[in-house]
């Protein structure tokens, strides 16, 4: 049942809505029952709704909602995905309009950072990060390379532009975009051609945005863009809970939105489904030291449950090891599942002692944001023979399928059938097929051309015939990598493991869309992120406080609480501690039943032990709502007689093994 904020929120269908949900406080469900709704009620049909989300995860999340929710065939053509999957979406039909052909490939940040590279011969890679950082920051914000040299206000900043004309020109000849281009490309053709908005008014009825406080500046403009003048959406953010400011997001945007739109109907959720009250009042405290155009105070009908504990430690080992015998005294005493309790910290360097405690006292973890699926060699590998196959004119592709595996063409080679493709103004594959390209080359290296020619001939011939499920498993074969990975492993277990990352890879192509080709879903496949496919299991979660936004667990745990740290230093240097505050707000609301604060007294920099200071935001909470180390001496006895028994018992068993 809907509480009357909830009932509001969904029963708005006219005009624009921002809905500002505080943590916990329904908002999904709030976006799932409007999409019922907005069907239900005849105003719109499934198809002329969008509803955006910004992770895949989240995207995932509401389609499977949303099936339970709406029966029969009422939800088809209903459209919920990322801001950038939109953009796949819109390029895919308005192609022409972007100076693309059909095909096109979606160069990931290690493509894009080696063109940048490239193009910046001799360079240093931090200057080529902070070049590659720049233009990102251009198109974020949505200019072309002619505006963002037009804006430069530093020598540095139209070098960066410069460089963005040439950058931008090569992925036109490789018939490619960058991740950024999902968002700027659609914006540009939207606010330049009626024609094309026209058709994506009408194709798009109503738009409903969630976390739209995370929203950059060319992702405001292309909602607005979207929306047109009628303003016909439902934003739902929580502005408590913008901490990407440092991967373009701008909060601003919530209050933009009130004066692009001034007939802007504004609902609060304040109700808290998931923390005890007592967190939800240290929560509150915090973040009222924010500056607020509409401040939010979070409450629940749940108890108050017990105090946030407070620890000090004597330096980060000591804080693992106190962190990781808790977590085992409490899993055993009160049996807690593995996966109910969560660790965050600031910067994943944090996560080194932690890992070290846990796997002394056999404690399963996982830590979130370690190597992921699609970063993995063989699964990039075979992304790129896929590429090859739906666009010949991707060059990157091109280099990395054709030494995978490697069949004698060398680097030498590589260049001079790179002159030769320049010469004739040809993408390196098509030059690779040319008889007159190949006898200019040493008859080893065009042997293994034609052979590498030859092997994406039949799996192009193969790619209109057969499911792209079936295509990625005969491309495993034909192209030789599962060969080579045999070759590459001295055991066949590790064999099979690098084996199954491919039968991974084959098994999401065969959940894809229907009809859709190996081209499309290798292009969809470039909009997951690292994390789309990172299950804990039952396992106790290590993760960054950026990575924990929109989850919840039993037990939270937030370790390093010291000045320097959360705050961070350049944050406190630049005087800057409002998104640090709400990075510690988003932390202490991911806990439903118990929540504990630790710091250390001291670290070692350069062989020396530096002092450390509590975190100031410990200070800034309700003192009656922590229980500090000391305050409590006979609970304190208590608490540790009990852990300490529990702490002996792992170890004898350790011994006894």
């Amino acid at each position: 049942m809907l509480n009357p904020p909830q009932r509001a929120a969904v029963l708005h269908d006219q005009g624009p809505l921002l809905v500002l949900a505080g943590a916990g406080s329904g908002k999904t469900r709030v976006i799932v029952e409007k999409i019922a709704h907005l069907i239900a009620s005849g105003r719109y049909p499934a198809r002329r709704i969008a509803a955006i989300t910004f992770t895949n995860k989240s995207a995932k999340e509401m389609r499977e909602r949303v099936a339970k929710r709406i029966r029969g065939d009422a939800a088809d053509g209903l459209t919920i995905c990322t801001f950038h999957a939109l953009g796949l979406k819109f390029l895919q039909i308005e192609h022409e309009a972007a100076g693309l052909k059909r095909g096109f490939s979606i160069f990931d940040a290690d493509d894009a950072a080696a063109q940048v590279k490239d193009l910046m011969p001799g360079a240093k890679p931090d200057a080529v990060e902070d070049v590659r950082n720049l233009i990102s920051r251009a198109k974020n914000a949505g200019l072309s390379p002619e505006q963002a040299l037009a804006v430069a206000r530093s020598t540095r900043e139209m070098e960066a532009a410069k460089l963005y004309a040439r950058y931008q020109a090569r992925l036109q000849t490789f018939n490619a975009v960058d991740f950024d281009d999902l968002i700027r490309l659609p914006l540009q053709i939207l606010e330049s051609n009626e024609d094309v908005v026209r058709a994506w008014r009408e194709r798009i009825g109503y738009l409903l945005v969630d976390e739209c406080q995370d929203t950059n500046d060319a992702q405001y403009r292309l909602l607005r863009a979207i929306a047109g003048p009628a303003g016909n959406f439902t934003c739902v953010g929580d502005d408590d809970q913008s901490i990407y400011a440092w991967r373009g997001a701008n909060p601003e945007n919530l209050d933009q939105m009130g004066q692009d739109y001034p007939d802007l109907q504004v609902i609060k959720l304040e109700q808290n489904y998931r923390c005890s009250n007592r967190v939800l009042r240290a929560a509150n405290a915090l973040i009222a030291r924010n500056p607020h155009k509409h401040l939010k105070t979070l409450w629940s009908d749940q108890a108050d449950g017990e105090r946030i504990r407070v620890w000090e430690c004597r330096d980060n080992e000591h804080e693992a090891e106190k962190v990781a015998g808790e977590i085992a005294f409490l899993h055993e005493a009160r049996q807690v599942p593995w996966n109910e309790f969560c660790i965050l910290f600031r910067s994943n360097h944090q996560s080194r002692p932690l890992e070290k405690a846990l796997q002394l006292l056999r404690v399963p973890y996982h830590l979130t944001g370690g190597t992921a699926f699609l970063e993995r060699q063989e699964v990039k590998d075979a992304l790129s023979w896929l590429r090859v196959i739906a666009n010949p004119d991707d060059d990157a592709a091109f280099l990395r399928a054709v030494q995978s595996p490697k069949r004698e063409v060398g680097a030498t080679s590589l260049a001079r059938l790179a002159e030769l493709a320049a010469s004739r103004n040809m993408p390196l594959s098509r030059a690779a097929q040319s008889m007159g390209a190949l006898q200019q080359l040493p008859p080893r290296a065009a042997n293994g051309l034609g052979a590498f020619n030859d092997a994406i001939d039949d799996l192009r011939d193969n790619a209109t015939k057969m499911s792209a499920a079936d295509l990625v498993r005969r491309l495993a074969e034909k192209s030789g990598l599962l060969t080579e990975l045999r070759a590459q492993c001295k055991d066949e277990a590790s064999f099979q493991r690098r084996k199954a990352n491919l039968d991974e890879l084959a098994e999401w192509f065969e959940g894809g869309p229907r009809g859709a080709t190996a081209g499309d879903l290798a292009a969809q496949l470039a909009l997951l992120s690292r994390n789309d496919k990172d299950d804990g299991g039952n396992q106790v979660r290590l993760m960054s406080l950026h990575a924990a936004k929109g989850l919840e667990f039993g037990y939270v745990f937030i370790i390093g609480c010291e000045d320097g740290t959360l705050p961070h230093d350049a944050a406190m240097e630049e005087g800057s501690l409002e998104e640090e505050r709400r990075l510690m707000y988003v932390g202490i609301t991911r806990a439903k039943k118990r929540l504990w604060l630790s710091y250390s007294r001291e670290t070692r920099r350069f062989r020396e032990k530096v002092r450390l200071k509590p975190s100031r935001f410990i200070d800034e909470l309700p003192a009656s709502e922590l229980q500090r180390d000391g305050a409590d001496p006979v609970a304190d006895a208590m608490h540790k007689k009990e852990r300490a028994s529990a702490g002996f018992a792992a170890i004898q068993a350790l011994l006894d093994d």
